[in-house]
């Protein structure tokens, strides 16, 4: 019956692709149907079904999943207070006294890589993003096809930026399949199970990206630069208004200190995403911006987010579960056990899978849904997760933006009336498509480049698995502040 789950998973995602329902929906059905099919045949006893409500309360007292209901609170407010606003037209004009013409487009990617961490998925950085700095370049007389490609562009910043949504619970993700992974090897007596192992955490995750997402980022501003035209906006010597002003000087110290905070370990994601929602209502009533309705509409965001995002985390659950009861994570791993004594081999091959699956599936649909079935296999084989980290948040990148089928292209392109040509489009979108690349390449060549930050972490000995209530302390310490260096020995 393992073949039964592969064939429920293309299912899944061809109604994903074709019907519009949403994703949790889906997968519960397809579940259902499973489950049926599972029982009927006697593949799996019904007292397995009963382990469901104990995984999931396990994952929602998990503190990344506390972090998430407070970053869905700090992206609603940023966007209802307008502060995205501000911050183009500070940056815009700020820029503008050097080079008028990129102005816009190096205002609009500063935007997305200041907010996009904040706002959670591609989706809904691409909404912010369109709302702000595309009614501002539309006002501008930007070419729409540089529009649409801008917006697109700016709104996958999301995925590497850190400490955004996706990083958190990739990290969370990576960890239990590291885990699972390092179970496999020793069970199957692979070479991996003969060395002391790094356990990946979202610390590790955050620190190795830090590099790719900078060298992306800075190829992009100057690519921005490198493409602009004049535009008809932005006089060379516009006056920033005191509220721009400090906008300009406050939000990106603030988010900027939190990163810092997170990314060497000295706060945990949940902590710096409580006194990022913290500093931002204080500021909105000490500005009067911050209304009894525009507060309830801060919360009402926040909830639809929290609430879509915890249905396809319970979805995915139990669609990971059925999976494991029909044997197919077992097929898996046999299909990527053909690529032994070939890691790299066996990299490529789940980078192209997420790559396909990324033209149909949001960030966290495939962190929920594919990762945990793909990702154990090949850490049974790899030592590096949080180079396979790395490399997975670039390939998403880039998969997002493919034309024509590209989750971010289409978002973008659909949001613009007339629709914008495809062919025009591609071009617009080539250049940064093409430094995409070769930051992946230089990740793939050059490990290194995601380790120069890695503090020293606790190995894991060779002898022994891990079980699951280990996993689960594992999960609930991996966002742990870094303690002094005499603690070095422990495991995270």
């Amino acid at each position: 019956m393992a073949w039964l789950g592969v064939l429920l998973l293309v299912l899944s995602l061809a109604l994903m692709t074709s019907t519009g329902w949403p994703t949790y929906a889906v997968l519960m059905g397809v579940c259902g149907i499973g489950a049926l099919a599972g029982l009927a045949t006697g593949t799996f006893d019904v007292a397995l079904l009963g382990s469901l409500p104990a995984r999931v309360v396990g994952l929602l007292e998990h503190d990344l999943l506390q972090a998430l209901v407070l970053y869905a609170l700090v992206g609603a407010l940023l966007n209802r207070l307008a502060i995205a606003d501000d911050l183009y037209a500070a940056l815009g004009k700020l820029i503008g006294r050097a080079s008028p013409p990129a102005a816009p487009a190096l205002a609009g990617l500063s935007l997305g890589a200041l907010l996009a961490p904040m706002n959670g998925s591609v989706g809904a950085s691409l909404v912010t993003l369109s709302q702000t700095a595309g009614r501002h370049w539309a006002a501008d007389d930007v070419e729409p096809t540089r529009r649409v490609a801008l917006v697109a562009v700016a709104s996958t910043l999301g995925a590497v930026v850190p400490p955004s949504l996706v990083l958190l619970l990739l990290g969370d993700a990576m960890l239990r399949a590291h885990t699972e992974g390092l179970n496999i090897a020793m069970r199957m007596k692979l070479p991996l199970a003969d060395a002391d192992i790094r356990v990946v955490n979202s610390q590790d995750v955050m620190q190795a990206v830090l590099l790719p997402a900078a060298l992306l980022l800075l190829g992009w501003l100057l690519i921005a630069v490198w493409t602009s035209a004049p535009v008809r906006g932005l006089p060379r010597r516009a006056a920033l208004m005191s509220r721009e002003r400090w906008t300009l000087a406050v939000v990106p110290a603030v988010i900027a200190g939190l990163l810092t905070l997170v990314t060497t370990g000295r706060v945990r994601a949940v902590e710096a995403a409580a006194a990022a929602g913290v500093l931002l209502l204080l500021w909105g009533f000490a500005s009067r911006r911050l209304t009894r309705q525009l507060l309830w509409g801060a919360l009402d965001d926040a909830m639809a987010l929290t609430g879509a995002l915890f249905a396809l985390l319970l979805a995915a659950t139990s669609f990971s579960l059925l999976m494991r009861a029909l044997g197919t994570d077992r097929l898996v791993a046999d299909l990527m056990l053909t690529l032994q004594g070939h890691p790299l081999g066996a990299t490529l091959a789940v980078l192209a899978l997420m790559l396909t699956c990324a033209f149909v599936l949001d960030a966290f649909e495939l962190i929920f849904l594919v990762v945990p079935i793909v990702m154990p296999p090949l850490l049974a084989q790899v030592d590096d997760a949080a180079w396979v980290a790395v490399l997975t948040l670039l390939v998403l990148q880039a998969g997002f933006l493919l034309p024509p089928f590209g989750y971010a292209v289409v978002l973008a392109r659909g949001r613009q009336h007339p629709r914008v040509p495809l062919g025009a489009l591609t071009a617009a979108l080539v250049p940064y498509l093409a430094w995409l690349s070769c930051v992946i390449a230089l990740v793939v060549l050059v490990p290194q480049t995601t380790r120069w930050l890695r503090a020293s972490a606790p190995t894991l000995g060779s002898n022994r698995s891990l079980g699951d209530d280990e996993v689960e302390r594992l999960m609930r310490e991996m966002s742990l502040p870094q303690e002094p260096a005499a603690s070095t020995g422990q495991r995270q």
